[in-house]
């Protein structure tokens, strides 16, 4: 980000004001992830998107943003601000931490620059790898062409308008 930019964004929120936000879960008891964009960190959207990707009688364990205060499951936080990342040896957010860490690797290493208009297509297709990531090459193929089926994306499908900034320059 140029010097400018931040000096104009300075003192505007956490860091997040004008990002897309990703929200994601991981079930530690069959790692696998649910990722996806949501529009914003309101209580009633995180909860909804925890709730509707765990089992109710799940412990959730976050950091410590209060919007997760408002979950009707059992809930665990640990205070990264404070520099508290792992409680009573089982509290902490790791697991999905590991995700989001492959997810910018692969974002730097691979595209360099994800649109907002694409970001939840990238999203899911780093949950679908990292969920069939153990298994062989042939159900790893498997997997794929069995999500494929009954979905078509055509181009002017991909290049519509969706209200989301493409990232392209305009000429």
């Amino acid at each position: 980000m140029s010097q400018s930019k931040r000096k104009a964004l300075k003192g505007t929120g956490t860091g997040a004001t004008g990002k897309t936000i990703v929200a994601g879960v991981k079930d530690r008891d069959t790692n696998r992830v649910s990722a996806g964009i949501v529009p914003d960190t309101s209580t009633a959207t995180l909860t909804a998107f925890v709730e509707r990707r765990t089992d109710p009688e799940a412990t959730v364990y976050t950091d410590e943003h209060s919007a997760y205060l408002g979950l009707d499951r059992p809930h665990e936080a640990v205070n990264h601000s404070a520099g508290e990342y792992v409680r009573d040896g089982d509290i902490h957010t790791q697991g999905i931490e590991s995700f989001w860490s492959m997810f910018e690797r692969g974002f730097h290493g691979t595209y360099h620059k994800i649109s907002p208009k694409h970001l939840g297509r990238y999203v899911r297709q780093f949950a679908g790898k990292h969920n069939v990531r153990e298994a062989d090459t042939a159900d790893q193929m498997a997997s794929v062409v069995t999500g494929l089926i009954g979905k078509r994306l055509m181009y002017r499908e991909l290049i519509a308008d969706n209200g989301l900034p493409s990232g392209a320059r305009a000429g």
